[in-house]
């Protein structure tokens, strides 16, 4: 019951030592002994044995040198330290062969920047020969380049081979496209298939629901290569939104409504207008040239009957057409 007490009313290491523990013990080294009665104030040295029953006079306690002490203290400690470096030893020698391995492979944290188209692609091809099941493929912009259709028809005669299944996102602008639909005819079969969006936000790849691939600048010569099963669950449930709202590539959209002279199209320039987008960031996000978006940015204009651009965004704001009820959604 007494070491409880001390414990209770003195709950501190020796390292910690309190006011009355230090005064008491200085006097005892100062004096060669203190009484009994004196340490009452600071239980704390009977129970660190600083202070220790005088052999010639149970009344009186003598203190333990201070050398003794520390040297008593340390001792444990300095075990511990040199099991703990022992340890990490053996824990080096252990990841050693690990070590060389990783420092001649990929990199496989959650996040990885990938710098130069080279060794972007260097990745996706990876990724693609890794693949097993699924890949799923966000492509804005108008028709695939001949270099680029050529790349892309190699990498899909693999898929083919290996059944892989595929889907592809384009936007609508890729439909007049010759080279692109000449590919998605050649790529079509059971297992890959091509849908076209008005707008879509930028490129996106998923490999088997575990890798995928996003730009990280606008010029795409920088690129993010995401691992994280949050982040990649979070992309694969916006591709399958996108999916869903999107035209089979060879079926027939339905026609472009027009309200007022306005068609459908016109409609998404106005609201990117209002958010406050550049022609060349409209342009990029519906896959047009900067001259069609300025066109139709032009016939918006006539048929709101708008002077300048600055009247043109407040002539959009109250004309209600940006509506929900306004524009037809997209055929799914």
């Amino acid at each position: 019951m007494e070491h409880t007490d001390i414990t209770r009313t003195h709950p501190h290491g020796m390292e910690a030592m309190c006011e009355d523990g230090r005064r008491l013990y200085a006097d005892a080294l100062s004096r060669g002994r203190i009484q009994r009665s004196e340490a009452e104030t600071a239980p704390c040295l009977l129970e660190f044995a600083l202070l220790q029953p005088d052999p010639d006079d149970s009344a009186w306690l003598r203190p333990l040198p201070p050398a003794t002490a520390l040297s008593q203290r340390l001792l444990p400690l300095e075990r511990e330290i040199q099991r703990h470096r022992e340890q990490a030893v053996q824990l080096t020698h252990a990841f050693e062969p690990f070590l060389s391995i990783a420092a001649h492979s990929r990199p496989t944290h959650a996040i990885n920047v990938l710098e130069g188209v080279d060794r972007i692609n260097e990745a996706i091809q990876v990724a693609q020969a890794n693949c097993r099941s699924e890949i799923l493929s966000v492509q804005p912009g108008g028709g695939r380049s001949e270099p680029t259709l050529t790349t892309a028809f190699r990498l899909g005669q693999d898929v083919l081979e290996r059944g892989l299944s595929m889907r592809v996102l384009y936007q609508h602008t890729a439909r007049h496209s010759p080279g692109t639909l000449t590919y998605a005819r050649l790529m079509s079969d059971a297992h890959v298939e091509f849908r076209t969006a008005r707008e879509l936000v930028d490129r996106l790849t998923i490999f088997d629901r575990s890798v995928a691939f996003i730009p990280a600048q606008d010029d795409r010569k920088v690129a993010l290569e995401l691992r994280h099963p949050g982040l990649v669950d979070y992309l694969i449930k916006v591709f399958d939104q996108q999916w869903r709202s999107a035209v089979p590539l060879f079926q027939e959209r339905p026609d472009e409504a027009s309200v007022d002279g306005i068609t459908e199209v016109q409609r998404t320039i106005a609201r990117l207008l209002i958010e406050g987008q550049v022609d060349e960031a409209i342009a990029r996000r519906l896959g047009m040239n900067v001259r069609t978006c300025r066109a139709h940015i032009a016939k918006l204009a006539a048929a709101l009957g708008s002077g300048s651009r600055a009247q043109l965004g407040y002539l959009i704001a109250r004309s209600g057409l940006l509506d929900d009820d306004a524009a037809p959604p997209d055929a799914g």
